[in-house]
């Protein structure tokens, strides 16, 4: 694999790039959200290039949901070139008292089923990250990498172990759903 996308608005400037051979290298300009895609690439086993400058005097808004998008843009790219992948991805991951799940296809069809405890996070913020973006990601990734996918923290207390746990789960389901295990599209329309 090795997709890279480049996305330049009023609001970000963002290269992104996913590769086995690159180094991992991630700036958003947002410490947690650097920590938790470097989770998700070590988990999906390629490493992950990020570069992004956006309007964090305003809020984490535009760059979270933008990088989303690229990385969604990067996923599809990346799925609509293979033959024979598995299509569909599950994981379950524990962070300490948290569980969380991703089930994923690469269906084609845009999706984002995403429940968290109570609606919402513990806290509104760990670090520089509003938790609150951790939905808007996953929305702006679904909808670019054109795929269906389920997002749930079944239970937890502590804030940055259940967003820990959901990106964790969101890297091993995608390398599921990717693994090549036949060939032709895995579809019985023989479209996604």
């Amino acid at each position: 694999m090795h997709e890279t996308i480049e996305r330049d608005t009023a609001e970000t400037k963002i290269t992104l790039s996913l590769s086995e051979t690159a180094i991992m290298e991630i700036n958003t300009g947002i410490g947690f959200f650097d920590h938790m895609l470097h989770l998700f690439a070590f988990r999906l086993g390629h490493n992950l290039q990020v570069r992004c400058e956006g309007d964090l005097h305003i809020d984490n808004h535009h760059t979270v949901e933008d990088i989303g998008i690229a990385l969604g843009l990067a996923l599809h790219q990346h799925w609509s070139k293979l033959d024979g992948f598995r299509r569909y991805g599950e994981a379950a991951i524990p962070m300490d008292e948290s569980l969380a799940r991703c089930v994923l296809d690469i269906s084609g069809r845009p999706f984002l089923y995403f429940n968290v405890p109570g609606g919402k996070f513990p806290c509104e913020r760990l670090g520089g990250f509003e938790t609150e973006m951790v939905e808007e990601f996953f929305r702006a990734v679904a909808q670019n990498a054109r795929i269906t996918m389920h997002l749930t923290v079944e239970y937890g207390r502590n804030a940055h172990h259940m967003v820990e746990a959901i990106f964790k789960a969101f890297g091993v389901a995608m390398k599921q759903a990717l693994e090549i295990v036949g060939s032709g599209t895995p579809s019985t329309k023989g479209v996604l």
